[in-house]
């Protein structure tokens, strides 16, 4: 478990591209509370809603640190980003990242905390010591979220499906798989920042032996069907050992983000895919659900292409964000 000093300011530097903001806009929506404004440098299109602040007046009305808010390809910082962030330790803010790049690799950085006494924290840094996965079956049941590709909703989805478990009455725990998830839940194990052969054996630590009736709800990572981040959801599938999955999949996307040489395939090969290579190490693993991310949609058309996609996947299909979540329970209760 990780304490960050709160409430923070949502740092989202100069994207554009609204799937880059995805730690802000989890944090925005899932902890609130600790989410006083949002400070954005020139260029930046993404816009949270929150009240726009300066490092000062962030500081004023009680911000204790600034949280990197964005999540780019490769996890880098900006040379930009990196003065503004140098500029808002010495305004007496701590810094928070779950970027792959380390806040301590930035000489700049470095000096402006030392000299102001304020924290740098990396989110993204998975345990010293991860044994390699033994393949044992443990107790207790565990529910994975997989995708058609990235930013389609799988935290979202667990979180969601997560809070159901709970409000009726179900054990259930959150496992939070990346930076934003570990932001939201307080602990967790960066999934892609765990070298390779240790990876299945870190979803085995995550998801230790628990009561027969208790459910854990991994946050899922990457997809297979990305040519660049398949190897992550393949190891955290091999470890988690799911009893169920659901698919999580945006509505109208048909290519992967970024890689636009690769096509989404069709939802019935993909549930497939999935359920083969999870047999390897849980044989009765199956895909319970399709989480569709309607974002965007009309409440017909969300509702329209959710009961089209039941009928041809001839599996509950509902957004979580919108949707009564009974239908999928049911497959797990």
């Amino acid at each position: 478990m990780i304490e960050l000093p709160a409430p923070y300011l949502l740092f989202l530097g100069d994207v554009t591209n609204p799937l880059d903001a995805k730690t802000a806009m989890g944090l925005r929506d899932w902890r609130p509370e600790r989410c006083i404004g949002q400070y954005r440098l020139s260029g930046c299109s993404v816009d949270l809603g929150l009240p726009e602040m300066d490092f000062s007046a962030a500081v004023a009305a009680g911000a204790k640190s600034v949280v990197i808010g964005v999540a780019p390809s490769g996890g880098a910082l900006k040379a930009e980003w990196v003065s503004a962030l140098a500029e808002a330790t010495r305004a007496g803010l701590s810094v928070v990242s779950g970027l792959h790049r380390r806040l301590n690799e930035e000489p700049e950085l470095v000096k402006a905390a030392a000299a102001s006494g304020q924290q740098l924290i990396d989110v993204r840094v998975p345990p010293a010591s991860i044994p390699i996965a033994s393949g044992r079956r443990r107790s207790g049941k565990r529910l994975l979220m997989v995708g058609t590709d990235c930013c389609v909703g799988k935290k979202y989805s667990a979180l969601a499906l997560h809070k159901a478990l709970a409000e009726r009455g179900i054990a259930a725990t959150f496992r939070a798989t990346g930076q934003t998830g570990i932001l939201i839940a307080g602990g967790g194990i960066p999934m892609d920042a765990v070298v390779s052969d240790f990876l299945s054996g870190a979803a085995e630590a995550l998801t230790p032996d628990a009561d027969p009736h208790h459910w854990d709800v991994i946050e899922g990572q990457g997809s297979l069907f990305h040519p660049a981040y398949a190897a992550v959801t393949l190891g955290l599938i091999h470890g988690s050992q799911p009893d169920a999955m659901v698919l999580c999949h945006a509505a109208g996307r048909v290519v992967i983000d970024e890689y636009e040489d690769f096509a989404v395939p069709d939802l019935r090969e993909c549930i497939a895919r999935y359920e083969q290579v999870a047999a390897l190490t849980q044989p009765a693993s199956s895909v319970i659900g399709v989480s569709l991310n309607t974002q965007g949609l009309s409440d017909a058309a969300a509702q329209q292409i959710c009961q089209e996609t039941s009928e041809a996947c001839e599996l509950p299909c509902l957004d979580p964000m919108r949707h009564n979540l009974d239908a999928m329970l049911a497959a797990l209760t």
